[in-house]
């Protein structure tokens, strides 16, 4: 992995968010890439309850001012820096004052998911790949964490597909257990036509449930880690159908897993 770069996306990172599995899955294997000569940038959101002062984020310029056009609405982009002490990792934080302000992640007080979250996860997309390409930083493998993050193969794969700071990245994206029932509020798969993507490729986004986000991601990612061990019976046989590299979850246990994984199937 010497030289490697590593481009981790996720909804939720430790030290920023409690230690979910995914979280700290999404410190962990960054630091794994560092530790085995790799580079690595982190990308999550920059929820409200997260304490600036005590994490040390601060706006960079430079990257910030942006507008996004969001459902034919332009959206201030605001980025935001900070480094996870004593482990050489920087994180990226997107921000937004509609989106991210608010004093919660994904879900109202009452456990149910935000209204808007078919947004967020739109603006988020897009946030990330233009922020990287601000920062000409060309990823060797990108790797997602969490349902908030498929819509990043879609748009890669379709959108800015003739970017050539991704010509040569490979997607990987971890497959958690399904964290919620029903679909997203909201009008995604409308929200996302009006980006002009294929339509064939998205027309399962009219009922995005958490199944079709994943077998979405199935589509336009190149490999997969199975990171639970219970995970959607639908989602697992998409995944196996698609014959593509696949890390389960007692391998991922591994110290060195993510890095073995990485290196016998997308960089060498």
């Amino acid at each position: 992995m010497k030289d490697k770069r590593v481009l981790i996306i996720s909804s939720e990172v430790v030290p920023y968010l409690p230690q979910t599995e995914q979280a700290k899955n999404s410190f962990f294997i960054p630091k794994s890439v560092n530790e085995s000569g790799g580079q690595t940038r982190i990308f999550m959101p920059r929820y409200g309850l997260i304490n600036e002062r005590r994490h040390q984020l601060h706006e960079v310029i430079r990257l910030s001012g942006m507008n996004l056009v969001i459902n034919d609405m332009d959206t201030p982009l605001i980025i935001k820096v900070a480094s996870i002490p004593k482990e050489r990792m920087q994180v990226y934080f997107i921000d937004n004052e509609d989106y991210f302000k608010r004093r919660a992640t994904l879900r109202e007080e009452d456990g149910t998911l935000f209204d808007d979250n078919d947004e967020r996860m739109i603006f988020f997309t897009k946030g990330v790949i233009e922020t990287v390409k601000k920062l000409n930083w060309s990823p060797d493998i990108i790797h997602l964490h969490g349902w908030f993050t498929s819509l990043l193969p879609l748009y890669l794969k379709t959108q800015y597909k003739d970017e050539p700071l991704f010509e040569q990245s490979k997607i990987v994206s971890s497959i958690y257990p399904q964290d919620f029932d029903g679909v997203l509020a909201g009008a995604l798969h409308d929200k996302i036509a009006f980006d002009q993507l294929d339509p064939e490729a998205i027309r399962s986004l009219n009922e995005p449930s958490y199944e079709e986000l994943m077998n979405l991601n199935v589509q336009f990612s190149d490999g997969f880690v199975l990171a639970g061990e219970e995970l959607p019976e639908g989602v697992i046989k998409s995944i196996k159908a698609s014959d593509k590299p696949i890390l389960d979850y007692e391998t991922s246990k591994a110290e060195k897993a993510f890095v073995e994984f990485y290196t016998q199937n997308f960089v060498s």
